[in-house]
């Protein structure tokens, strides 16, 4: 008897889409948490360790509503890793040293004194 391979007999009930977003999600966190915490293989660990784990726990989820939502907090997650975390490294017991990532830096805009007037 001829069979498919394994992930061609793999089917997803709530269609392709609902599956693609959560691999895609997945590799993106992974992704985002290389690049956040490049250099601090603790950091790198326990995030691998926390985002596999918190997939595994959903693993068996057939509610498209829920899925939905983890999808949501998936996202909101990588957004917040993405934009908020800055890497610190300590130089002496009372001195950490900042290390932004380029995306984060942004152009100040620099102050006024003189309002301009609204037309």
């Amino acid at each position: 008897m001829w069979t498919l391979p394994l992930r061609s007999r793999v089917t997803n009930p709530h269609g392709p889409s609902s599956f693609v977003l959560v691999l895609q999600l997945f590799k993106t966190l992974h992704r985002t948490r290389q690049q956040v915490f490049k250099n601090d293989t603790r950091a790198l660990e326990a995030a691998r360790i926390k985002i596999n784990e918190e997939f595994k726990s959903n693993k068996r989820e057939t509610s498209p509503k829920k899925i939905e939502e983890l999808i949501k907090i998936g996202s909101d997650v990588e957004l917040l890793l993405r934009t908020s975390v800055i890497q610190g490294i300590h130089t002496d017991h009372s001195t950490l040293k900042l290390v932004p990532r380029k995306e984060l830096l942004i152009e100040n805009v620099p102050y006024c004194d003189t309002p301009t007037q609204k037309k």
